[in-house]
């Protein structure tokens, strides 16, 4: 599988997210959270209603205090390490993975198939 570089690990803030667009220019179709020194990376869909992208805003990912990630659309919210849905219409189901490789220069690449790029955002 092809791995697509998406920044530096040192581009990341501790408590931000960062959103990429690899399936279409303008929509992200994944983002980036670095929670507690470790880089987790999401599908940007909500599992409430597949399709539907999670922010309204550039990189508006978390609530206020970075402890969650959130839909704009729903006001689910998230765990940031596991992607599981601990409030909102979507309880119990999770974000999409996306997995992540860190290179010995520190870029953070996303593995991604062809099934993943094609996903229909």
């Amino acid at each position: 599988m092809p791995a697509r570089p998406l920044c530096h690990v040192d581009e990341l803030n501790e408590g931000s997210a960062r959103g990429f667009a690899l399936d279409r220019p303008g929509r992200d179709s994944m983002f980036l959270v670095k929670h507690e020194g470790m880089v987790h990376g999401y599908r940007n869909d909500c599992p409430h209603w597949p399709g539907s992208p999670m922010v309204w805003r550039r990189d508006g990912y978390l609530n206020r205090d970075a402890t969650r990630i959130v839909c704009s659309g729903h006001a689910a919210e998230f765990e940031i390490a596991s992607g599981r849905c601990t409030l909102g219409p979507c309880l119990g189901r999770s974000l999409t993975p996306v997995r992540l490789e860190i290179d010995a220069q520190g870029w953070v690449l996303a593995v991604i198939d062809a099934v993943e790029t094609t996903h229909g955002d």
